[in-house]
Parts: structure tokens; C-alpha cells; sequence
């Protein structure tokens, strides 16, 4: 089933709050939260006590994207802090058997992203540890980004490895995302779709986060 993740990145700060109850009230099941450091990303977002305040105001799972270079210190405590399941960088993650372990050791899934240009293949040897494999549709650190078409054929290579290995990790997709696209990435094999200015830029968050899974269930049960 297509899930929409209201990334948290474009909401209005001072309405964070009343937004989380918007597209909670609309039905979506997870949010996401995109923690930058300002060293692998050029941007500083979200910390430790915007995420426990979070925490305190929902019962969504927390989807946490560590756009991080130290994710070894830090993926413990966002744990800690609420995060229901925690994305690492391949690209910033040397020992990435060990990151994704501990990760599930803390009670947490796992899951490894991907940036556009960087390969599926080095993916290969953790595919079968992995909860979920997030594919970067633009060039992380910044929200309000083109989404990148080349992006869709490694979605359709990551479902057909699933499907050849007999493998269940989830598949996410993360930049660009809108109402002309939703149903391309649908079509692709996409689970779970974060989104943010699409969502978040409206005047109705709710009603756009219900839009964009309307509109990519329609795509894939015309594909199927």
C-alpha cells in the first residue's frame, strides 16, 4: 500500500503543531523528519528537542533521515529522543553493516539512503539486513528541489531485486514529489513517498496529503 510521509522540513515552524494534527486528521500514518548537520548537506535543520517535542504531540511513527556525517554517535539518541525508524547515508557511512545493526539494536528500523548519483550496487551485501532503502529523487539539503527522472529506473532495479531475492525491505523515494509525478513513482514500485512543499506549501495540508495517495493509487491499479 503507497503511503504519503508529510516531511516536516517544509511546514510553517511557528504552525507545527496544528499541521501535524492536520495530516494526521487526514489519515496519514508517518511522518518524516530530515536532521542536517551542515557538513554533509550544505543546511543545519531539525535537532534532538524539536523531535521529542514532536514526539509529545503525536503517536505517528517517526521516520528519521540522518543527512548526517557522524551517524554512528547521533542514531542512539534520536532513538531516544522518539524516532520510530532511522535512515543513514551510504555515502557517509564507512562501516554500514555496523550502523545498521546498532540501529535495529536500539529498538529502531533501519533503514540506508541513497543519493541520485550514487549506485544500487552498494547496496548489495545489506539489502537483506535492511527494513527500508530510501532513493534520494534530488540532491539532498535543500527542500523545494526538481525532482530527478533518472531516479525512477533504480527504483524499478531495487523492486525487481526485492522481488528476484524474496526480500520485504520497503521502498522510499524522497524529493521533487507532486501531483504530476506521484503516479510515475507509483508506477515504479515506490511504498512510501515523502513529500513536503506539496504538502506542506498548501493551504490544505491534509487535503493535499490525501491528493498525492489518491493520485498514485490510481497510477499503480491502472499499471496492475
Amino acid at each position: 500500500m503507497l503511503e504519503i510521509f508529510p516531511s516536516l522540513l517544509a511546514a510553517d515552524f511557528s504552525r507545527l503543531g496544528e499541521q501535524i494534527d492536520q495530516v494526521t486528521a487526514a489519515g496519514v500514518n508517518y511522518l518524516h523528519f530530515d536532521v542536517m548537520d551542515g557538513h554533509f548537506v550544505p543546511n543545519i535543520s531539525f535537532g534532538l528537542p524539536v523531535l521529542e517535542s514532536i514526539r509529545k504531540c503525536t503517536r505517528l511513527p517517526l521516520d528519521v533521515h540522518l543527512m548526517i556525517t557522524d551517524a554512528d554517535t547521533y542514531a542512539p539518541r534520536f532513538i531516544e529522543a522518539g524516532a520510530d525508524q532511522v535512515s543513514v547515508h551510504q555515502e557517509a557511512c564507512p562501516h554500514l553493516d555496523r550502523t545498521v545493526r546498532m540501529i535495529q539494536s536500539e529498538g529502531a528500523k533501519a533503514g540506508v539512503v541513497l543519493n541520485p548519483a550514487t549506485p544500487l550496487s552498494t547496496l548489495e551485501q545489506v539489502l537483506p539486513l535492511l527494513d527500508y532503502v530510501l532513493l534520494m529523487s534530488v540532491n539532498p539539503g535543500f527542500g523545494g528541489q526538481s525532482f530527478i527522472p533518472y531516479v525512477l529506473d533504480k527504483v524499478r532495479t531495487l523492486r525487481q531485486w526485492r522481488e528476484r531475492l524474496g526480500l520485504t525491505f520497503a521502498i522510499e523515494i524522497d524529493g521533487g514529489i507532486s501531483l504530476d509525478n506521484v503516479g510515475r513513482v507509483a508506477e515504479a514500485g515506490v511504498d512510501w513517498v515523502v513529500a513536503g512543499s506539496s504538502v506542506f506549501g498548501t493551504a490544505d495540508p491534509g487535503r493535499a496529503a490525501i491528493a498525492l495517495k489518491e493520485a498514485g493509487l490510481e497510477a499503480a491499479a491502472r499499471k496492475a
